[in-house]
This record gives C-alpha cells, sequence and structure tokens, in this order.
C-alpha cells in the first residue's frame, strides 16, 4: 500500500487538476466566462428553482377526454368496416366504456360465398379482428365492443408520456436551463422551470392543447345566412375565437361558423410554423410534410373561391377565401394576432399537439429573493461545516490532519467539476448532500489514522505502521462507502425532484472521498515520509 508506480501518480494528479480545472468556472461570471477562449471548459452548476427563482406547476392529464376520443375513432372504424361488408345497422355509437351497434336483420344469412353466416355472426367475427386489446360481447343484435384492462391502461400510459414529451418541447422553445418535467402518479405531470420570468405567458401555453385541424365551410350556411338550430348532418358548429376578426367576407368577431366535419387536414402533418409578418400584420407560417402539403394542394385546388376554415382546440382562428391553389405545402395564419401571440401560436404549432387536454392543479411561483436568501444560507452552513472539519483534523492529527485537509479540498474540487461536467441541477437538498458529503470526507482518513496509531502502538516502523493501517482499514472503508452509495443509488431510482438532487450530490461525493482519501491523502503520507525518513510518526 506504501508503493505507487509513475503511472498511478501521473493518474492520481491529472484527475486533480482536472477536477480543479472543471471547478473553476463556478468562481466566475458568465459574462466573465464568455469572454474566455473556446477550448477553456466552461460548464458550471446550474441552479434549481429553490435557488434560482421560477415557476412551478402541477398539472393533471385528462385521460378520460382522450379515451372517449380514442372510443369516437373506434365507432368509425366500426361504421367503416360494416359498410365495407355491407352488414346493415339500426344505431351505433359509444357509452361511456364502450362502441354499441345494434345489427339490422341480425339473422339473416349473408349471399352465397360468404360461409353461409348470419348478419350478427359476420359482423362479430369482423369487430374482434378490428383493433387488438378489445373484447366483443353479442347479445341478440347488440354488439358492445370494450376496451381490456391491460389495454386501457397502457393507453393511459401512453398518452401521460406523450403529454410530458410534448411539455418538454414546448418548455424547452422559452431557452430556460435544466427545466424539471416529470409524472407524478398516473395521471400528473409535475413542471419546474428555473428562472423563468413570465410565469403567466408558461400557464398560458402549456394548459393549451394546441389540436389544430383544417375544415371546409358548410357552404349552405355562408356569411348572412341565418344558422340551423341544429347542425346539419355532416357539419357542426364552431365559434369563432373571441375578439379576434377574421378574414371571411368582413365577418364580425365572435360568429359561429357550420363547417363540414371532414378533417381536409390535420396539424400533426405540419412540421414547421414561425411568427411572421404579412403587408405588416404579425402572422404564423406554417409548413407541411409530403403527406400534409399534397392533401393541402388538392383541397385548395379543387375549392378555388371557396371559404375554408383554421381550428384551434375547437376555435376558429382564421377563415380566409382560398384564393388560389396552394400547392408549395406551405402558408400563412391570420387573425388579428399580436406579435407575442404569434410567438406562442407558432411555438404550440411546432411542439405538436397535447394528446389529451391538461388542467392545472397547483401553482407556485419562487421569487429570487427567497433563491438568494437559500444560496447564502447555502454557503454559510458549507463554510462553517468546512471550517469545523479542517479544524477538527488539525487538532486531532496533527500534519496528518493537514493532509487531509488537502484531500478534502480537493475532493470539494473533484465534487464541483462532476456536478459541473454533468451539468446537473443544484437544490437545497444538493446542498445538504454536499455538506454531509464534507463530514463525510474525513471518515475514511479517520479510520485510517487512527489504525496507524494502533500499529505504531504495537512497535511497527513508520513506513510498516502506513502500511498496515491502510491495508486493514480499506475494507472496512469501502464497505461504509458502499452501504451509503446503494442507499443513495436508491434514493436516485425511486425519489422525485429535489431528493434525486441529494442523491446525485451524496453520490458522486462518496466516489471522490473514497479516491482522495484512499489515492491521495495515502500519497500525500508516503511522500512525506520518503522524504523526511521520520523515525517516528507524529500522529
Amino acid at each position: 500500500m506504501i508503493h505507487f508506480s509513475r503511472w498511478k501518480i501521473i493518474l492520481i494528479l491529472g484527475l486533480c487538476s482536472l477536477g480543479l480545472v472543471l471547478a473553476a468556472p463556478n468562481l466566475f461570471s458568465k459574462e466573465q466566462l464568455a469572454g474566455f477562449p473556446a477550448w477553456v471548459p466552461k460548464s458550471t452548476l446550474n441552479l434549481g428553482l429553490d435557488l434560482r427563482g421560477g415557476s412551478h406547476l402541477l398539472l393533471e392529464v385528462d385521460l378520460r377526454s382522450a379515451f372517449k376520443e380514442r372510443l369516437a375513432n373506434l365507432v368509425q372504424a366500426i361504421r367503416a368496416e360494416l359498410r365495407s361488408e355491407r352488414i346493415g345497422y339500426s344505431r351505433i355509437g359509444a357509452t361511456r366504456d364502450q362502441a354499441l351497434v345494434v345489427i339490422r336483420d341480425p339473422d339473416k344469412k349473408a349471399r352465397r360465398g360468404r360461409g353461409g353466416q348470419t348478419n350478427i355472426e359476420r359482423a362479430a367475427k369482423l369487430l374482434r379482428r378490428l383493433e387488438a386489446g378489445t373484447e366483443v360481447d353479442v347479445s341478440g343484435a347488440r354488439i358492445t365492443v370494450s376496451y381490456t384492462v391491460e389495454a386501457r391502461r397502457e393507453r393511459d400510459s401512453q398518452v401521460l408520456q406523450q403529454s410530458i414529451e410534448i411539455v418538454r418541447r414546448r418548455v424547452d422553445e422559452f431557452g430556460t436551463t435544466e427545466p424539471s418535467i416529470q409524472s407524478q402518479g398516473s395521471n400528473r405531470i409535475l413542471v419546474q422551470v428555473p428562472g423563468l420570468d413570465d410565469p403567466e405567458r408558461l400557464k398560458k401555453v402549456l394548459g393549451q392543447t394546441a389540436k389544430m385541424t383544417f375544415h371546409l365551410l358548410d357552404e349552405r350556411f355562408g356569411f348572412g345566412t341565418p344558422l340551423p338550430t341544429v347542425a346539419p348532418p355532416g357539419s357542426f358548429f364552431a365559434k369563432q375565437r373571441p375578439d379576434k376578426r377574421q378574414d371571411l367576407q368582413g365577418g364580425p368577431p365572435g360568429r359561429v361558423y357550420v363547417l363540414k366535419k371532414r378533417v381536409v387536414v390535420s396539424g400533426e402533418h405540419l412540421v414547421d410554423s414561425q411568427p411572421s409578418f404579412d403587408t405588416g400584420r404579425p402572422v404564423v407560417s406554417f409548413r407541411f410534410n409530403t403527406i400534409g402539403a399534397r392533401k393541402f394542394g388538392r383541397v385548395t385546388q379543387e375549392n378555388v373561391g371557396k371559404p375554408f376554415a383554421i381550428l384551434l382546440d375547437n376555435e376558429v382562428i382564421s377563415a380566409p377565401v382560398i384564393q388560389g391553389p396552394i400547392l408549395g405545402g406551405s402558408g400563412i395564419i391570420t387573425g388579428g394576432f399580436t406579435v407575442s401571440e404569434t410567438q406562442d401560436l407558432a411555438l404550440l404549432l411546432r411542439a405538436g399537439a397535447l394528446p389529451a387536454p391538461m388542467t392545472i392543479l397547483e401553482e407556485r411561483t419562487v421569487g429570487p429573493d427567497l433563491g438568494a436568501d437559500s444560496i447564502a444560507a447555502g454557503q454559510i452552513a458549507c463554510i462553517i461545516g468546512f471550517i469545523l472539519v479542517l479544524v477538527f483534523m488539525v487538532m486531532a492529527y496533527g500534519i496528518f490532519g493537514v493532509f487531509a485537509n488537502i484531500a478534502l479540498v480537493l475532493n470539494m474540487a473533484l465534487l464541483l467539476g462532476g456536478l459541473s461536467l454533468l451539468q446537473a441541477t443544484l437544490t437545497l437538498p444538493g446542498i445538504a448532500g454536499i455538506v454531509l458529503t464534507i463530514g463525510m470526507a474525513v471518515d475514511a482518513n479517520v479510520l485510517v489514522f487512527e489504525r496507524i496509531r494502533e500499529e505504531v502502538a504495537s512497535g511497527r516502523t513508520p513506513l510498516s505502521s502506513v502500511d498496515a493501517g491502510y491495508r486493514r482499514a480499506l475494507t472496512t472503508i469501502i464497505d461504509a462507502n458502499l452501504t451509503t452509495l446503494i442507499a443513495a443509488i436508491i434514493l436516485f431510482e425511486f425519489g422525485s425532484g429535489p431528493v434525486k438532487g441529494f442523491a446525485v450530490t451524496l453520490s458522486i461525493g462518496l466516489v471522490t472521498s473514497m479516491f482522495t482519501a484512499i489515492m491521495v491523502t495515502r500519497l500525500i503520507v508516503v511522500t512525506y515520509l520518503r522524504l523526511r525518513r521520520l523515525q517516528t510518526l507524529p500522529i
């Protein structure tokens, strides 16, 4: 344990130097770092919500709404399949948890070539293979199609994960550093955005489903034509977005349109959207993918001179008249927007639509003053703990305590360097982990030094005592740190938010403290003894 080959010495010194270099950027401001050469490391610790201030939102995903939409799609698929097989039905629709269809003439035999099956048998066979994860129940002329518990649970999980990904894309558009976005339970999303100075805009952007569709208007009910009390078959009512003047024949704000149900193009085909200007007005430019461009070009080519509507979350945001074929797959959305609204709308369209509506259950805004107070308190705790540990080690072990303190300083540099390299987010629990690491970092040195004292008392020479002390304490050091590291890993795996921050700093601190205690301190002690050739150890 007292022999160091040249490559080990170079490796130890190299790692310590690397830690100092990676930790150094935290001593400078962002403006100062921007003036440094490009090859200089500039990664620093990111401050969490509780230190930097920002917005905290707890969102609830409406899984029921997503399931209703899925049932509606299932009903449409059933209708299309029955029509393709020429099986008549007298009723079709969706109840709360299942799709229902009533077959006309259920006992009527099919024509030749269809196996002599009755209409009800053919329909049941057809619907059983319609979609995986469904169960089909036949009762007289009624057929119900429902999803299994496993299929619903899997779909709910997919909706939640897709919502998290869409929320992440939208938050990333704000340009914030290290936002925290994670699930809570089966239908909630926790969003923490440090450093955001406009929480209202964040709420507005995250709370909008942003499902965009293009529909043709029902020409029987144009501008000035009285609206029916009930939407005719194949059409539906859509209200204009509040306080937005549209382009359709000078229509007044807040008017109601009668639109055809068929979606001519959907927002899922959008590949890009950007805020722009057209004749001095703020607009949103958009571009479709190949499939969307083909559909959009065909619709505009076949309906020149006719109005069509652009819907966002079932509200008409623009209803222009098609002036000519749009074959390039791109266009603009007008609607009396402000510059800020075009930016947000373009952001929403780029990020994609949420699979289900979301509501805000909890909202908190942490001011920068509170974060500054937390940072100051954390700094004071670290400094006091650090000084007390340094004083104790010198008083207890003399020159060996000084060696342990040197290793402790290097340990802190390695810890900060590792966190900076990983671009970790530092929170108040993370600071607690650093303070705890300061105390734990000298544990291994205490174990070794006490063991060395025992070896000296038994009559061993200085080098022999050091060798035996490190060799016999090594197993205890590894066992003690390994058990704590396992606990930290479990905290990271099953914890969330601040708990993970504590686990990260504790884990990295354990690894660096083991390295500095076993390798760095030992190298300093052995080098000191070889240079001084002491007959007795000052410990």
